[in-house]
C-alpha cells in the first residue's frame, strides 16, 4: 500500500502554480520494463510519478490526448474533471479509481478510466488506463430504438383488432355488411403483424449465423427468374412490367438459397411498390469487379419512380428507417426489408449499393463474390 506521505509533492502541484515542463529526451523515471510494459498496451495507459507529471504513455494514448507529454503536468494537460478528481482520491486512498465521462468533441465519445496508485521500487505512481464504451453504449441505444420500434408496430395493427373486435361484438354484430368489411380490414392487420414477426425473426436466424459463411454453390440466373415469376402478380396488380436481363453462362455465388430468395424479393418487392409509377422494373444480372478488384456478381433491381432523396440513402438499411412513414405502412412494409438486405449479402460476404435522384428512380445493387471453387 502506498503511504499517502509520498504523495505531497503531488498535492502540492495541484494547489500551488504550474512548474516547467521536464525535458521529454530525459525520462524522470529509469524503469525501463515499466515504460516497456506502457507501450505494449493495447488500450491507452498513462503512468504518473508522485509529482503528478507523465512518466510513460503508449501511441492509443496520445492519439486520445495529443498534448501529451514526458515530464509534463497531468493536472494541467488532462482537461477532464472526472478523471482529475479520481487522480486525487487515489492518491488520497491509495486505492484504485473507476470513472466515466463523455465527450462530444469529435464525435460522441464515452470512456471508463481506472486509476490505479501502486509503488516501482521506493517511488509512488499511478498508472491510468482507459477503456473505450463507445461501441458498447451505441449497441445499447440500437437495442432500445429496437424494442421501441418493434413495440409500436406491433402495437398499431393490435389496437386495430381489439377496436374492431369490440365493434363487431357490440354495434356491428348483426350488420353483415360491416361485419364482411372489418374482417377484411383485421385479416390484413394481421398479415401485417405476422410479417413483422416474421421479419424479426429472420433477422434473428442470420444475425446468429453471421458468422458462418454459406458454402452452397449457386447459379443466380434461374435462381432471380424464380423471384420475378413469383411476384408477377403483384406486378399485374399494379400495372408493371418486369424486365429481367442475364448473361448466358451461368454466374456461380457460394450461397443460402433462401436467403438470397428472400434478399432478391425483397429488392424487387420494394420496386414495384415504391417505384410502380414508373410503371417497369429492370432486373439485370451481370458480372463485376469489386472493391478489391476481384470477380464479383451484381444483381442490380431498378425502378423508374420517384427517386429518394440524398439525405435519406445513408439510412435506408437502419431497421425501421422509412423515407414515409405513411406510404411504407400502407404499402404493407415492415421497416425491415433492406436490414434483411444489408445482413443477408454480409453474411454472404457482399454488400449493398444504392444509387437513386429525386424524380430520376433508385437502383439497389446487390454485390457477391464469385464461387472460386476452392
Amino acid at each position: 500500500m502506498t503511504d499517502t506521505a509520498s504523495w505531497r509533492g503531488l498535492w502540492g502541484r495541484v494547489s500551488g502554480p504550474p512548474e516547467p515542463a521536464r525535458s521529454s529526451s530525459v525520462p524522470p523515471s529509469s524503469d525501463a520494463a515499466l515504460q516497456a510494459v506502457i507501450a505494449a498496451l493495447p488500450e491507452p495507459a498513462i503512468l504518473l510519478d508522485a509529482e503528478a507529471q507523465f512518466v510513460a504513455f503508449n501511441a492509443a494514448a496520445k492519439r486520445l490526448v495529443p498534448a501529451l507529454q514526458i515530464g509534463a503536468q497531468a493536472f494541467i494537460t488532462l482537461r477532464i474533471p472526472e478523471l482529475i478528481e479520481a487522480i486525487r482520491q487515489a492518491a488520497a486512498s491509495s486505492t484504485m479509481q473507476r470513472v466515466e465521462y463523455f465527450e462530444r468533441v469529435p464525435i460522441d465519445r464515452w470512456y471508463e478510466v481506472f486509476v490505479s496508485p501502486f509503488t516501482s521500487g521506493a517511488a509512488p505512481m499511478i498508472l491510468i488506463t482507459f477503456n473505450d464504451l463507445t461501441p458498447l453504449r451505441r449497441v445499447e441505444e440500437m437495442r432500445a430504438d429496437f424494442v421501441a420500434n418493434a413495440s409500436h408496430e406491433l402495437r398499431t395493427p393490435l389496437a386495430s383488432l381489439l377496436g374492431f373486435i369490440e365493434t363487431l361484438q357490440g354495434p356491428a354484430k348483426e350488420d353483415a355488411a360491416v361485419r364482411e368489411r372489418f374482417l377484411e380490414i383485421m385479416r390484413n392487420q394481421a398479415t401485417r403483424m405476422a410479417r413483422l414477426i416474421d421479419d424479426l425473426l429472420s433477422l434473428s436466424r442470420i444475425e446468429l449465423n453471421a458468422h458462418l459463411r454459406p458454402s452452397t454453390p449457386l447459379d443466380l440466373t434461374p435462381l432471380l427468374r424464380q423471384v420475378v415469376d413469383g411476384l408477377q402478380t403483384l406486378a399485374r396488380d399494379r400495372g408493371v412490367e418486369i424486365r429481367v436481363a442475364a448473361p448466358e453462362q451461368p454466374l456461380i455465388v457460394a450461397g443460402d438459397r433462401d436467403e438470397l430468395i428472400r434478399a432478391f424479393e425483397n429488392l424487387a418487392e420494394n420496386a414495384l411498390k415504391y417505384g410502380a409509377s414508373g410503371k417497369r422494373v429492370d432486373i439485370a444480372l451481370t458480372r463485376g469487379a469489386g472493391r478489391d478488384g476481384s470477380e464479383e456478381a451484381q444483381v442490380a433491381v431498378r425502378d423508374y419512380g420517384p427517386g429518394i432523396a440524398p439525405e435519406h440513402l445513408p439510412r435506408l438499411t437502419e431497421r425501421f428507417y422509412r423515407v414515409d412513414v405513411q406510404d411504407s405502412r400502407a404499402q404493407g412494409g415492415t421497416g425491415l426489408g433492406l436490414a434483411l438486405v444489408k445482413h443477408i449479402l454480409n453474411r454472404h460476404g457482399g454488400r449493398l449499393s444504392v444509387e437513386s435522384t429525386r424524380g430520376g428512380g433508385a437502383t439497389f445493387t446487390a454485390h457477391l463474390p464469385l464461387h472460386t471453387g476452392s
